[in-house]
């Protein structure tokens, strides 16, 4: 049974909602203080975290960005702001997804349950280990090495990885991750990529001046190959 944790204030739509997503068959936890909400993300290590913006002792985003410091539990974050520069901002900040208030029981389930199957990755021929070099990327435990040392990604950068692993030497364009990856079927958020890919490489021990993996190719996308191969 997934485990939620639901940080959100407000009694009249904190208690509908784990009513309805235990009626959905997840274990439902909640806090109404972001600095409760970080405690419990912390201690109890949930599957997920549904973060509302608006709480009492601090800004939703700012709690975004101090779980991401700490922790790579997916989060989907409850907001108001239905304009696409805060959306960006929160998908840059770690979010894995976004609902736009007011929305559903439903609709929050079934965004839910989309970012639990990515984060669990896919079954069947997928599951297999990928290798590029010395990279080796683990769709079922979700797990990275490179050169045989473990490396720490967030969800969202483990998902971006393995999509790129998965087309080694093609350069992949940005408007293909951001509908694959990140599930946005529209332009104009090319920086979401840029920002995740700026991450990786400083994981992989690499610059976007001096790269080995990941090549930017100006224009057109992104391409991940193994140190050397193209030459």
């Amino acid at each position: 049974m997934p485990r939620l944790l639901l940080i959100e204030d407000d009694l009249t739509i904190r208690a509908p909602l784990i009513r309805a997503l235990r009626e959905r068959g997840h274990a439902v936890a909640a806090a109404s203080t972001a600095m409760t909400g970080l405690r419990d993300a912390l201690d109890d290590r949930p599957d997920l975290v549904v973060l509302d913006l608006g709480l009492p002792d601090l800004d939703g985003r700012e709690l975004l960005r101090m779980l991401r410091a700490v922790s790579s539990v997916p989060v989907i974050v409850a907001t108001a702001r239905d304009d696409e520069s805060e959306i960006v901002r929160l998908l840059d900040a770690g979010a894995d997804d976004y609902l736009v208030k007011p929305f559903t029981a439903a609709q929050l389930d079934a965004r839910v349950r989309a970012v639990l199957r990515r984060s669990a990755g896919d079954s069947g021929a997928e599951d297999a280990a990928l290798v590029v070099g010395g990279l080796r990327i683990d769709p079922r435990s979700r797990q990275v090495s490179l050169d045989g040392v473990p490396v720490e990604l967030t969800p969202r950068e483990f998902d971006l990885l393995h999509h790129l692993a998965g087309r080694p030497g093609q350069v992949v364009s940005k408007r293909e991750l951001l509908t694959e990856v990140w599930q946005i079927p529209y332009g104009g958020a090319d920086k979401t990529v840029d920002v995740h890919l700026s991450w990786l490489r400083r994981k992989l021990g690499e610059t976007a001046q001096e790269p080995r993996y990941l090549h930017t190719i100006r224009g057109v996308g992104v391409r991940l190959e193994a140190p050397g191969a193209s030459r």
